[in-house]
């Protein structure tokens, strides 16, 4: 393995999650459980495997939870600090904030609810091959209309940072990855939010500064939303996002220590079962992901769902695209369906009809 000792891992963990509540009540976005471990342990796996040892999270919310799973580090092969911003900062701010812990030339900086594919290695060569100040991860994706796109020139220079329109000039976009020059970073100004696309890297093309694109069609996917996290999860499971925090490709289902399914039970489409899960007799349970001690009753259905910690789902229920927090009880005979997020503790009536609402 090569390892990056001139480079430096930064991971920007201090949102809130508010699109995925309820389940980021009880825990900070990157440390919900993704294919049976922490979203945050898969890019950090991918991070060691690509050489790179020193990490600088800058946390926010739940700030102590990082540091509870992760400690020193050292199980992981890591050394990793810890920086908390104490207020807002937005992404330009939060790099800034981490400055002071790094300790490398460069620094890859990582938006922390991102899966992806890109080969980390190649882009740290482009950075360097380049002489760049700064280099974004550019992903191709089907309709760049949804999101700001990035134009580069024959070269590979960045040109512009556009914001979204209709029929954007390129299908590149800002995956939210990106290489700096420490020196650059300190340019940054301290103590006030920043956003990297609407200021920093605008003022970089505008002083002259050498801004690569690093382009890539490689797996990518923001699981800001429930129904990103869920596929995120199942792509995990199913060996089509890359991790090394997985032994291997678990196939269609992932059983973690107690998961246990009943024998006319079918469970497929990458789902994972956390620990003591337990699923009914004819029960259904299609991409989903089930946290420690759910339990599916008999004849029920869930379909592309987030099941909390302890949460029961009564017989013949049915779940399609649903989201529910910890403790939940859903009654027999129920339908949740198309968005339909339930608070954690919530009980819900037998034969009881939800969409989309939160309960």
């Amino acid at each position: 393995m090569t390892t990056h000792s001139g480079v430096d891992a930064v991971v920007l963990v201090g949102g809130k999650g508010t699109r995925l509540r309820p389940l980021t009540l009880s825990a900070p976005k990157p440390m919900l459980p993704t294919a049976g471990s922490p979203f945050l342990a898969h890019l950090l796996s991918r991070i060691r495997a690509a050489g790179i040892t020193h990490v600088v999270l800058g946390t926010s919310y739940r700030a102590e939870v990082f540091e509870e799973y992760f400690g020193t580090g050292e199980a992981f092969g890591l050394d990793i600090d810890y920086v908390v911003e104490e207020q807002p900062l937005d992404t330009g701010g939060a790099i800034r904030n981490v400055a002071d812990r790094l300790r490398a030339p460069d620094a890859v900086i990582f938006n922390g609810d991102v899966l992806s594919g890109t080969d980390l290695g190649a882009l740290i060569g482009t950075h360097r091959s380049s002489g760049a100040d700064v280099t974004l991860h550019l992903q191709r994706v089907a309709d760049p209309s949804r999101f700001g796109s990035v134009p580069t020139d024959e070269r590979g220079r960045v040109t512009a940072f556009l914001e979204k329109t209709p029929n954007p000039p390129t299908d590149q976009i800002n995956a939210g990855c990106y290489v700096f020059r420490r020196s650059v970073v300190e340019t940054i100004p301290a103590g006030r939010r920043v956003s990297v696309e609407r200021e920093t890297f605008p003022g970089l093309l505008a002083e002259g500064a050498h801004v690569q694109g690093f382009v890539d069609d490689s797996y990518w996917l923001d699981v800001g939303t429930p129904e990103t996290f869920v596929k995120g999860s199942a792509d995990l499971v199913r060996g089509i996002a890359p991790t090394s925090a997985l032994e291997g490709p678990s196939g269609e289902v992932l059983r973690l220590d107690g998961a246990r399914t009943s024998a006319t039970a079918k469970v497929y489409g990458g789902t994972t079962l956390g620990a003591r899960v337990r699923v009914g007799e004819r029960a259904e349970v299609e991409g989903s992901v089930l946290f420690d001690d759910a339990e599916i009753g008999e004849d029920a259905v869930v379909e592309h769902s987030v099941i909390g910690k302890g949460t029961k789902v009564g017989a013949g229920a049915v779940l399609r695209g649903v989201v529910l927090g910890d403790d939940v009880e859903v009654g027999a005979g129920c339908e949740l369906l198309n968005g339909a997020r339930v608070w954690p503790g919530a009980r819900l009536a037998a034969g009881s009809i939800r969409f989309s609402s939160d309960a």
